[in-house]
C-alpha cells in the first residue's frame, strides 16, 4: 500500500475516533479500540495478526502504565484523607505571608500535583482557596487560576501521570529524564502563571449564583465544599480523624521518590556500565522501587504512626484505585492504537512524510497534541494518541534519551492548552470558582494556551540546546 493511502488511512482513523468521543459520546477506552481494529483491517494486517496485535499493544503499555499510576494514584490518596493538603498549603502561607497568599497557594499546588491527578488535586485545595478569598475579601478566581494551571501542566509533563507514563511507554521514553526536564520546564511556566492570571484577574467577574451562595455559606459548615471536605473526600472510605501530618513530612514524601529516580538518571550517565554501583543506582532510582518505597513510607507515617488501623490504611489506599482503571485502560487502549500504527506501517509513513516535509518532529508532536486536545478534550486521550502517531517516527530517528523525553513533554505541552467546554477539567475549574461558560473562555482557556505555548517554547529551546535540530 502505498504511503498516501496509509497516511489517509491514519487521518481517517483519527477523525472516526474524534467523531466517536465527541459526537456520539463513545467511551474512549471503546473508541480507541474499534477504531484500533478497523485501522488494523483498512491498512491490510492480516486477520490473523489482528488480535495478537491488539493484545501486545494493550500488555506492553500497561506493563509499565497500570503500576506506575496505581501506586501514584495510592499515594495522592493518602496525602489526600490524611489532611496533607491543607497542611503543605498552610506552611506556604505562614511562610511566605499573607501578602502572598497567591505565590503560597500555588507553590503548594506545585508540589501536591505531583502525586495527585488533576481534578482531584484541584476539589483537594478549594476548601483552602475559598477560606483564603473569603478572608481577603476577594473572588477566589483570583487564587484559583494560577492553582489550576500548575497542577495541570504539572499532569500533563510529569510521571507518574498516566499520559505521560503512557505517552513514555509508547515512544520509549526515559522516565527519569522526563521527571527531572518536566519538574524544571514547569516552574518557570508556574510563575509566567502566576503573572498572566494576574493580568487576567485585573477584571472582575461576577460569580455563577450557586457558587456564590456555596461562597457565601462557606466558614458556616453548611457549604457543599465543607461537607465534602469534612467526609474525607474518600469516595466511601469512612475517615478517621487525626491531627494533620507535618509540611515537612509530605514535602518529605513527594520529593523522596523523585530524588531516587533523580540518582538512578545520574548513574546511568557517570558510573561505568556493568557494574555494581550502576546497577544499585538503577534499581534504587527506578519508578517502581521509589514510589514502592514513599508509598511504603506513606503506610506508616501518614497512616499507623498517626492512628489508623491497618484495615482503614489499606481502605484509604484501595480507594484510589479504582477512578484510576478507566484511565489505566484508556492509556493502554491507546497504546493498542499506536502498535496497530506501527505495524500496519502508518507509522513509518507518518516519519516519511515528516521528512519530506521538513517540519522538526518536536514541533509536529505540538501540533498534533494540541489539535487532538482542542477536538476532544482530553489531555490523556491527546498524548496517547499523538504518542502512537509519532511512535515510529521517534523510533527511526535515533534520538538519545533526553531528546526523547524532550519530544514527550512537547507532546504534554500541546496537550495543555485549549482547554474549553469539551474539557471536564474545564467544568471542575469554571464550577467551584463560580465562572461562566464566557468568563471560563476568557480566563481558563486563555491562561492554558498561554502556557502551553510558552511550556512548548522552553522545551523547544532546551532541544536546541542538545542539539536536536542537528539528528
Amino acid at each position: 500500500m502505498s504511503p498516501l493511502a496509509l497516511l489517509a488511512i491514519a487521518v481517517a482513523g483519527v477523525a472516526l475516533l474524534l467523531v466517536g468521543v465527541i459526537k456520539f459520546k463513545i467511551p474512549a477506552f471503546l473508541a480507541l479500540l474499534v477504531v484500533s481494529v478497523l485501522v488494523a483491517l483498512v491498512a491490510g494486517i492480516p486477520l490473523g495478526d489482528i488480535v495478537s496485535t491488539v493484545t501486545e499493544g494493550m500488555g506492553g503499555t500497561l506493563g509499565n502504565v497500570a503500576i506506575l499510576v496505581g501506586l501514584g494514584a495510592m499515594l495522592g490518596k493518602m496525602i489526600e484523607i490524611s489532611g496533607g493538603a491543607q497542611a503543605l498549603a498552610g506552611k506556604f502561607t505562614s511562610v511566605l505571608g499573607p501578602r502572598r497568599v497567591v505565590a503560597a497557594l500555588t507553590s503548594a499546588a506545585f508540589l501536591l500535583a505531583i502525586p495527585v491527578f488533576f481534578d482531584v488535586g484541584f476539589i483537594i485545595l478549594v476548601p483552602i482557596i475559598y477560606g483564603f478569598a473569603k478572608a481577603a475579601g476577594v473572588n477566589p478566581v483570583k487564587f484559583g487560576l494560577p492553582v489550576g494551571a500548575i497542577m495541570l501542566a504539572i499532569h500533563v509533563v510529569v510521571p507518574p501521570h498516566p499520559g505521560v507514563v503512557g505517552g513514555a511507554g509508547i515512544l520509549g521514553a526515559d522516565i527519569g529524564w522526563t521527571t527531572v526536564l518536566g519538574l524544571l520546564l514547569c516552574i518557570p511556566v508556574g510563575v509566567l502563571g502566576y503573572f498572566v492570571a494576574q493580568r487576567l484577574n485585573r477584571r472582575e467577574y461576577e460569580m455563577l449564583p450557586a457558587t456564590a451562595a456555596q461562597f457565601r455559606l462557606f466558614g458556616t459548615g453548611e457549604s457543599d465544599v465543607e461537607r465534602d471536605t469534612a467526609a474525607g473526600s474518600t469516595g466511601g472510605v469512612a475517615t478517621q480523624v487525626r491531627t494533620a501530618p507535618s509540611p515537612a513530612m509530605i514535602i518529605s514524601l513527594i520529593v523522596l521518590p523523585i530524588l531516587m529516580i533523580m540518582v538512578g538518571t545520574v548513574g546511568a550517565i557517570l558510573l561505568p556500565e556493568d557494574t555494581f554501583g550502576r546497577d544499585l543506582a538503577g534499581f534504587i532510582g527506578s519508578p517502581l522501587i521509589a514510589l514502592l518505597t514513599a508509598l511504603g513510607l506513606t503506610y506508616y507515617f501518614l497512616g499507623i504512626r498517626r492512628g489508623w488501623s491497618s484495615q482503614h490504611t489499606g481502605e484509604v489506599m484501595d480507594s484510589a484505585l479504582a477512578p484510576t482503571a478507566i484511565v489505566i485502560l484508556v492509556t493502554g487502549a491507546g497504546g493498542v492504537f499506536g502498535k496497530v500504527l506501527t505495524v500496519s506501517g502508518i507509522g513509518t509513513a507518518l516519519a516519511e512524510g515528516l521528512a519530506a516535509v521538513g517540519l522538526p518532529i518536536i514541533i509536529m508532536a505540538f501540533i498534533l497534541a494540541a489539535v487532538l486536545r482542542a477536538s476532544q478534550g482530553s489531555a490523556t486521550v491527546a498524548i496517547i494518541t499523538t504518542a502512537g502517531l509519532l511512535s515510529a517516527a521517534v523510533a527511526a530517528g535515533g534520538y538519545s534519551p533526553v531528546q526523547t523525553a524532550l519530544i514527550l513533554i512537547a507532546i504534554g505541552f500541546g496537550a495543555f492548552g485549549l482547554s474549553h467546554v469539551n474539557d471536564s477539567g474545564f467544568w471542575i475549574v469554571t464550577r467551584f470558582l463560580g465562572l461562566s461558560v464566557a468568563d471560563g473562555l476568557r480566563t481558563w482557556t486563555v491562561l492554558t494556551t498561554i502556557l502551553g505555548v510558552a511550556g512548548f517554547l522552553l522545551t523547544l529551546v532546551a532541544w536546541t540546546l542538545v542539539g536536536g535540530f542537528a539528528v
